[in-house]
């Protein structure tokens, strides 16, 4: 299993079904998620410290948990549990 479905499963409260491969998940993640949330899913599945990943997306501590709220709010809405499920 790759570390990018690692961290989505870290995220989502209650997941019935396995998760479709990575190659398929990115296509899903980029229509669905902004950029930037997307990238902050990519570091944290690739073990970046908070502060290299504020650095390299331009955040402040308040933004950070800002777009980390949003981003884990988006990755439990069902029907993106549903379009990132097999």
């Amino acid at each position: 299993m790759s570390t990018l479905n690692q961290e989505i499963e870290k995220h989502i409260k209650k997941l019935v079904r396995p998760l479709k491969e990575e190659e398929l998940l990115l296509k899903v993640l980029k229509v669905k998620l902004t950029k930037k949330e997307l990238k902050l899913l990519r570091a944290w599945a690739d073990k970046t410290s908070i502060q290299e990943i504020q650095s390299k997306l331009n955040l402040d501590e308040e933004h950070y948990t800002v777009l980390s709220t949003k981003l884990i709010k988006k990755l439990n809405q069902e029907k993106l549990k549903q379009e990132m499920c097999i």
